[in-house]
């Protein structure tokens, strides 16, 4: 069974829009920590580039994570963000 994964975003917004960007991903937080299966979820803002965003999340397995991909918060996120993010890029650990 797979078990645990760690995963880590690095979100860049286009210039000019990091403030919504971030309000954007901070309004994550709190429904991601209410799913099954979610064991932590964070953001943080880069101090020199306020363009970059962390995200750390861990899940107890990638099935409980797929299933986080598909909820209604984060397709909102992405149509919210859809023209203001330059790239994202997530990389996936197991631990």
């Amino acid at each position: 069974m797979d078990k645990g994964l760690e995963i880590l975003g690095v979100i860049k917004a286009k210039s000019g829009s990091e403030e919504i960007v971030k309000a954007e991903l901070l309004n994550l937080i709190e429904p991601t920590k209410h799913e099954k299966g979610c064991l932590q979820c964070d953001i943080l803002q880069n101090n020199k580039n306020s363009n970059i965003f962390l995200s750390f999340e861990n899940w107890e397995n990638r099935q409980l994570w797929q299933d986080h991909m598909h909820n209604d918060h984060l397709a909102e996120y992405l149509k919210a963000t859809e023209s203001l993010v330059e790239n994202s890029t997530f990389h996936v650990t197991k631990f």
